[in-house]
């Protein structure tokens, strides 16, 4: 494990039966608190963003938001929210995605990407992938190439990495702590 991981899973609390009984939660307040973490953290996601050659980063609801923002002014390019639906003024762009039980929408104003852009999409967590792809497929409908996905840390025991794949279409999927 890298100094890095290190740092950040020391950062990251465990809140057993939250939000329902049987979950644990992974609150990342106590690192985004930490400044050394933090910037550590932006730092990371940065690199990843210029390897990947992105011009926007897309930061999804709401700690991508949170974590996207610094990584986009970090890096020199622009920052794009993906909101819940009806949340951004003017015209947008959305995209429905399937919950457990019924359906929720990701939009983003409709003039922020353009196909000359490539999209870095950052969260914290990975879980069943279902915001990301919907983001991934919201992206495509822009005409803006996916440079790829990158998160604090993927839960690898919900499967969201192999549902995403196939929206990726070869772009990367990076995460800097697999849980």
């Amino acid at each position: 494990m890298s100094s890095l991981q290190e740092l950040l899973l020391s950062r990251i609390k465990d809140v057993p039966d939250y939000p329902e009984p049987g979950i644990v939660f992974k609150d990342i307040t106590p690192l985004l608190a930490d400044p050394a973490a933090f910037t550590a953290l932006t730092d990371a996601l940065a690199d990843i963003c210029l390897r990947q050659g992105a011009t926007k980063v897309v930061g999804l609801e709401a700690r991508g938001f949170i974590l996207g923002a610094p990584v986009a002014v970090r890096a020199g390019v622009g920052f794009v929210p993906a909101r819940k639906a009806g949340k951004l003024p003017g015209a947008t762009l959305g995209q429905s995605y399937a919950l457990e039980y019924g359906t929720a929408e990701i939009e983003i104003h409709a003039d922020a990407l353009t196909p000359h852009d490539r999209v870095l999409v950052i969260d914290d967590v990975l879980a069943t992938g279902g915001t990301a792809r919907a983001s991934l497929e919201l992206i495509g409908r822009t005409g803006a190439q996916v440079a790829g996905v990158a998160v604090l840390m993927e839960l690898g025991f919900l499967r969201g990495r192999e549902r995403l794949e196939p929206a990726l279409a070869g772009a990367p999927l990076e995460a800097l702590l697999a849980l």
